[in-house]
């Protein structure tokens, strides 16, 4: 479950984070933000992100990474965006400097003069797995599509779940023309450190998504892989209800990752 926070209210609990996850300071961190907008106010976040908080973020240390909208009718005017940090320690810095920037501040008063923006604020943090490709910022020439899924492991079984991406989900998918972008667990010591491994797709289209997974799901590689790691797991690697959800996103006209 994500921490459900308002937004400037995130600043005091930042000193906690560093503490929590002192074992992985040094590690470069991702944060996931989901911001839901009040009705009608979804392109005023939108433009003060575009006009005002990128030059901002970037000038304390901090790199917005990927801003996403769900394709289809978005009907929890939903933003989502993915930030990194060299680690947890400079995160901590960069937005203690970042909240006190009276040019920040104002941005963020000046945006709210008719009212809040924001519903509440979702946030995850997440670090890169051993077998990630690294995430990078780039922009295809080519229209695509991304998907964000999010798989919950049944108990002891995150290893196993790894492990089979690591040797066999990822080339099965890139045999079936879909293209891995990142893949994520969450740092030790937050909600889901056991059990959630969260990672970016993209496609050509919503289309050519449903024809690669329909391929790789009859793979026979796929099949024999998906048979030993449940063997070994003692059943399903993930959870039955909710155990994998997919949401298929489009990227927003500033963001760096299109």
């Amino acid at each position: 479950m994500r921490r459900l926070l308002p937004l400037f209210a995130l600043a005091p609990l930042f000193a906690l984070a560093a503490d929590t996850r002192a074992a992985e300071k040094d590690a470069k961190v991702y944060e996931m933000r989901v911001y839901h907008a009040k009705a009608g106010k979804l392109d005023d976040i939108h433009a003060r992100f575009k006009d005002a908080t990128f030059p901002l973020m970037k000038k304390h240390g901090i790199t917005p990474e990927a801003f996403f909208v769900p394709i289809g009718e978005n009907k929890g005017n939903t933003l989502v965006m993915f930030f990194s940090y060299p680690n947890m320690t400079a995160r901590e810095k960069s937005w203690k400097n970042y909240y006190g920037d009276p040019d920040a501040q104002k941005a963020f008063n000046d945006s709210q003069k008719d009212g809040p923006l924001e519903g509440k604020v979702e946030m995850r943090f997440l670090v890169p797995t051993d077998y990630s490709p690294m995430f990078k910022i780039e922009m295809s020439k080519d229209e695509r599509v991304f998907e964000l899924r999010t798989y919950t492991a049944t108990k002891g079984n995150l290893g196993n779940l790894n492990d089979r991406f690591k040797n066999h989900t990822l080339k099965l998918f890139e045999k079936y023309g879909m293209t891995n972008v990142v893949y994520w667990n969450v740092p030790k010591g937050d909600v889901g450190d056991d059990t959630m491994l969260i990672y970016l797709l993209s496609h050509k289209s919503q289309d050519a998504a449903k024809k690669s997974f329909d391929g790789f799901r009859q793979d026979p590689d796929w099949i024999a892989a998906r048979k030993a790691s449940e063997e070994k797991g003692g059943g399903s690697l993930t959870e039955a209800k909710n155990g994998v959800l997919s949401e298929f996103l489009k990227p927003t006209a500033y963001s760096p990752l299109k």
